[in-house]
């Protein structure tokens, strides 16, 4: 599948919150949607949930689900589901309400897959090309969500930076879908595994689509612990690599010096160079890029140390052996404990007060999910803590037996 229809072209508009729909409908004609998904076929909507909480950036926006959706209907395609995947510190299922996913899917009757529930097969998959990494982090086989064979897929992805990817987009939008919870251990070779997913999605997908939202951008350390921009662009392309590369570059990155972005644009599966892409709609948007920064968190630079740093001798005891609950209560401790409640909320606060914040709010119920410290997170905390303490003790075990020999 390395020639298909939109190959190298990517469709970006300016837009408002008060023609936000309309502007999604006409983004996705003018990007080909016609061309790119055949209409026998179901139609996937991979919605992105990276926090259980709303955040601006962060998630698949409402308008942006609902954009697509109408989109989608009055283009001729009725036969709709949305995919959600789960991963180890997100809960799926209050994500959806909290962001307000759930409001749309049932407002426009769009039945919903929760691929990590149990009643899901998972396929082996064996790639007519040999893959770059992914047969060696997974030696007993890669499997996949069988119930993902022969469907469109659209990736509904936001504009931001990502701690380990610099972006994040449309190519990163698959790695929570087609991977089971331990797609986590991929993380040191995330940039050949983003190609690799890329290859099984053109094996496996009729058509592929990426509608992305602008509206609010996220820089510095994402996917979650951002700053937010009111940014007021939407983008969409039949090519993920073109649409990462048009998000890198408004944010700021040479997409070229991004490598999975480069790897996939060398081996043809899109198109990275910008020089090589044509915009249609508003290009003099990327005239003027916004100087986005990548920033790591607390946690981000514990985990790079131990896959690309001091500790990486370590990486299968940390990540894959007893001691892997550590990370996840290391993340859930930092971004739901400490960073929301002290951080995050008061840019939240400040979202709300904006046309785009207003938008969100009024979806639904009218309201928004705000944690502060609970119960709960103190539970997380004392939880953490705990797991801090056995990683500790492990490591200066491990430590004393490499001296006594």
């Amino acid at each position: 599948m390395n020639d298909f229809p939109g190959k190298g072209k990517v469709a970006i508009l300016r837009t408002t919150p008060e023609t936000v729909l309309e502007d999604y409908e006409r983004l996705m004609l003018l990007a080909g949607v016609k061309e790119a998904l055949p209409k026998g076929p179901t139609t996937g909507l991979k919605i992105n949930i990276s926090w259980q909480t709303w955040y601006p950036a962060c998630s698949t926006a409402p308008w942006q689900l609902e954009g697509v959706i109408r989109g989608l209907h009055n283009a001729g395609y009725q036969d709709l589901v949305g995919i959600h995947n789960d991963t180890v510190v997100v809960d799926t299922r209050v994500g959806e309400f909290n962001n307000k996913h759930r409001f749309v899917t049932d407002q426009y009757n769009i039945p919903c897959l929760y691929l990590y529930e149990q009643q899901f097969a998972w396929e082996r998959f064996v790639p007519k090309k040999p893959f770059l990494v992914l047969d060696k982090v997974f030696p007993e086989g890669v499997y996949i969500p069988q119930d993902l064979f022969g469907k469109n897929i659209v990736h509904l992805p936001t504009v931001k930076t990502h701690v380990f990817t610099t972006i994040t987009g449309a190519m990163k939008n698959a790695f929570g879908g087609l991977l089971h919870r331990n797609r986590h251990w991929t993380h040191s070779v995330i940039h050949e595994t983003l190609v690799d997913l890329l290859m099984i999605q053109q094996e496996i997908h009729p058509g592929i689509f990426a509608v992305m939202d602008g509206t609010f951008a996220g820089d510095g350390p994402g996917p979650r612990a951002m700053r937010f921009h009111e940014k007021n662009v939407i983008l969409a392309s039949a090519d993920q690599v073109a649409i990462d590369a048009v998000s890198a570059k408004l944010q700021g990155f040479d997409p070229l010096s991004i490598p999975f972005l480069r790897i996939a644009h060398e081996m043809g599966l899109g198109v990275a160079e910008p020089r090589e892409i044509e915009i249609l709609g508003d290009a003099e948007e990327l005239e003027h890029p916004w100087g986005f920064v990548q920033e790591d968190t607390f946690a981000s630079r514990g985990q790079k140390m131990i896959y690309h740093g001091p500790l990486k001798p370590l990486e299968k005891v940390l990540l894959q052996g007893p001691l892997v609950p550590w990370s996840y209560f290391a993340s859930n401790f930092y971004h739901n404990v400490y960073w929301y409640p002290f951080v995050g909320r008061k840019r939240v606060e400040a979202a709300l007060a904006t046309p785009w914040g207003q938008l969100f709010k009024n979806y639904g119920d009218g309201g928004v999910v705000m944690p502060g410290v609970e119960p709960k997170t103190v539970v997380q905390a004392g939880a953490a803590l705990t797991a801090a303490a056995a990683v500790a003790g492990g490591l200066i075990w491990m430590l004393s037996r490499k001296k006594k020999k």
